[in-house]
């Protein structure tokens, strides 16, 4: 069965989302960005959601978590929570 590890921010905004993608590309940590302004409580942590498996997250987040590439933020991944960066950081199939 596969399992994916990852890491998000959950933002409000798409216009929020946009300026930390920015942040990311231009070399800030990703870690220290979700602890600064991500409204999930895995903020604290870094954005790190653990291991999951498919369907345990809402479907919006499954399907870039079991689809993109290790390592490179993606997003905006829209769901009802609000606007994500995601970070796949492993994932095994």
């Amino acid at each position: 069965m596969a399992k994916a590890q990852a890491r998000h921010i959950l933002v409000d905004k798409e216009a929020d989302y946009a300026a930390l993608i920015e942040k990311i590309k231009a070399g800030e940590d990703f870690g220290d960005l979700a602890k600064q302004h991500s409204k999930c409580p895995s903020g604290q942590r870094g954005g790190d959601l653990g291991e999951f498996g498919p369907g345990m997250m809402v479907p919006e987040f499954d399907k870039v978590v079991f689809s993109a590439d290790v390592g490179v933020p993606q997003g905006p991944v829209k769901t009802d929570f609000g606007y994500h960066v995601v970070e796949v950081t492993n994932r095994t199939d």
